[in-house]
């Protein structure tokens, strides 16, 4: 059995990558480097200071560094484990993707999808009940991870996976910032 989802798994991206094209290139280059999110950030970091104060929102920025830090260094683990091979590194499939980049790091889990759905879901629990439409920012790593299979750097259960571990990476940071805020902030 696990050899046939790792067959879907294979042929879902080969599927997906194979949905590119010259004239979207770009476009997906430009939404896999995360220093291009820097403007979508800044509207977060504001709205979390609107909601926060400054005396908070300090700890916040300390505090999201750790989460970012944490969810990084996690995934680096969780790659040292499995040891899988991005499939632009994989023979097998490397043949029948798109390839515009070549990260030579191992593939699962995804880091994309794990530290931006962590951060998506922590910003999002904090803020849920104070801007109605916060959950937009959900888009964020959706589009940031999805880039990652355009790219035909990581297969679909790498990004399902890191995105899953962001889930819980996220609601326990949001915990814990909640723990410390009431600690020692109220």
């Amino acid at each position: 059995m696990f050899e046939t989802l790792l067959k879907f798994d294979k042929n879902m991206l080969v599927f997906l990558n194979g949905l590119g094209s010259d004239q979207w290139d770009s476009f997906w280059l430009y939404a896999t480097k995360q220093f291009n999110w820097v403007p979508l950030f800044v509207v977060v970091l504001f709205l979390l200071l609107r909601y926060l104060g400054w005396k908070k929102w300090f700890f916040l920025l300390f505090f999201t560094a750790l989460l970012i830090a944490f969810s990084d260094q996690f995934t680096n683990l969780i790659r040292v484990i499995f040891k899988r091979l991005r499939p632009i590194n994989d023979p097998l499939v490397v043949e029948h993707l798109r390839v515009l980049i070549r990260p030579q790091s191992y593939s699962f889990t995804s880091g994309h999808a794990t530290t931006s759905t962590a951060v998506a879901v922590f910003v999002i629990l904090l803020l849920r009940n104070h801007f109605k439409y916060i959950k937009l920012f959900l888009l964020f790593p959706v589009v940031f991870a999805y880039s990652r299979l355009y790219l035909g750097v990581h297969y679909p259960l790498d990004i399902l996976a890191g995105a899953t571990v962001g889930m819980s990476i996220g609601y326990g940071a949001y915990k814990l910032f909640r723990w410390f805020e009431f600690r020692y902030f109220d």
